[in-house]
């Protein structure tokens, strides 16, 4: 696990110790190697932590390949939400709640 991705574990432990627990490295795809960094599969819910956004190019989350990864995501009827070091530091309790609203909210039903 990243010092990011401990990060967000220990908001989680921190601020949202009711949650369910979540899986680490979820394979969310039947035949691509993908994986969430946190998932709570029987919500179809994941998080994705995006370092690295400073980098060249914008890192790996900025590219095409990652693009596809979220678009498959959705297509299976996942909710994916993403967090930068920024957000995990700049408002911590923000990224729980986005993560307990996702949780809470029933799958499929509109706003």
């Amino acid at each position: 696990m990243s010092d990011l991705e401990n990060t967000f574990a220990h908001v989680l432990r921190s601020l949202a110790p009711d949650l369910a627990h979540a899986e680490r490295e979820w394979r969310f795809h039947p035949t691509r190697r993908w994986r969430f960094d946190f998932a709570w599969p029987a919500q179809r819910v994941a998080v994705e932590i995006d370092g690295g956004q400073w980098a060249s190019g914008g890192g790996r989350h900025a590219t095409d390949a990652d693009r596809e990864k979220l678009n498959a995501a959705a297509a299976h009827g996942w909710r994916v939400l993403r967090f930068s070091r920024e957000m995990l530091e700049r408002d911590p309790a923000a990224c729980a709640e986005h993560v307990r609203r996702a949780l809470d909210y029933p799958h499929g039903e509109a706003v």
